[in-house]
């Protein structure tokens, strides 16, 4: 009988075994693409988000108008090269800020609270909490802080190294625009109309000032309550530059409560800026502010889904980006 030939065949065990292991190390060659978690913190910093809370509830008790201030902070920092804290750079020698865009300037407020609380979350965790982060947690637990919805947050961005003042003047919404306008800017941001809705329903705390909304009350238009156009008057003169920085409520009613009074005003005819009143004026989203006028808790639960959902936008990951110490300048 004549010697086999070929190759010795491993027994079936070890071949299997060896297999597993190949298919187990290539696997562990990818590389995993770091992604957003509620749970990110809680090993490197545990004590980060009762931290950042109790700062907010702080800020919030000593002036109720702070609430309204964070979340829309939060909004302007997304909406332009994505939620990254490019909103609290300062200028530099080789960098022109985002406070100086014009949705920006004398307007956005809120940075001292931010950098106080970065402050006292880097003195018990250093160089962990991001900026960033910072940011969206604030405006969650500014909701909180005036009866508004909460939400579960997805944490682990990281701050910019730029900033995107070339992009705000397009990216950021104003107060003259029209339904068609919003739509749009906000679909190239990945959300809906009924989003872009939702999140206009955070105008239901805070002030706007006189020079936002002199058009609207003495233009004589159809689509604005004559009684609630008189009243606005009243601190708010016709003459350009003559109290532009007047400030009024942008609820009239409930002007320091998170409810749903700002879309049953929209029905009224008593939206204090332009870009609200478009929301019920005939389009599309009319239905929407109806369903929101009558459902306080669709419009929380739409409310929060649509911040989640805003906090998504082009977040920075994994080594992209940096931690910084101090959240107005870079490291």
């Amino acid at each position: 009988m004549g010697l086999a030939t070929g190759r010795s065949r491993l027994p079936s065990c070890v071949s299997h075994a060896f297999l597993v292991f190949a298919g187990l190390f290539i696997l562990a060659s990818i590389p995993c693409e770091a992604q957003l978690s509620s749970s990110f913190y809680d090993n490197t910093c545990p004590n980060a988000l009762t931290t950042i809370r109790t700062a907010i509830r702080t800020a919030v008790s000593r002036e109720r108008r702070m609430a309204a201030s964070l979340i829309r902070l939060h909004f302007h920092d997304c909406f332009v090269q994505g939620c990254d804290a490019s909103i609290l750079l300062d200028d530099s020698a080789t960098m022109q800020s985002e406070k100086n865009a014009p949705n920006n300037n004398n307007s956005v407020r809120g940075y001292e609270v931010i950098d106080n609380v970065k402050s006292r979350v880097e003195s018990i965790c250093p160089g962990v909490v991001s900026c960033a982060d910072i940011l969206a947690v604030a405006a969650r637990d500014a909701s909180v802080a005036v009866r508004g919805p909460t939400w579960t947050l997805k944490l682990g961005r990281r701050d910019s190294t730029t900033s995107g003042l070339s992009q705000a003047a397009a990216n950021l919404p104003t107060f003259r625009d029209g339904l068609d306008r919003l739509i749009s800017l906000f679909s190239t941001k990945g959300l809906s109309a009924r989003d872009m809705v939702a999140l206009s329903g955070s105008h239901t705390i805070g002030q706007a000032r006189c020079i936002t909304f002199r058009d609207r009350i003495y233009d004589n238009g159809t689509n604005i309550d004559a009684g609630f156009a008189s009243t606005r008057r009243r601190r708010c003169p016709v003459e350009n530059g003559n109290g532009d920085d007047d400030l009024a409520a942008l609820d009239l009613v409930t002007p320091n409560s998170f409810d749903n009074n700002y879309f049953k005003n929209l029905i009224q005819r008593k939206g204090l800026l332009q870009s609200d009143q478009v929301l019920f004026n005939g389009g599309s989203t009319d239905s929407i502010v109806t369903e929101y006028s009558k459902s306080p808790s669709t419009f929380s639960s739409d409310f929060a889904a649509a911040m989640v959902k805003m906090g998504d936008i082009e977040p920075l990951l994994g080594s992209a980006g940096e931690i910084r110490k101090y959240c107005n300048v870079i490291n």
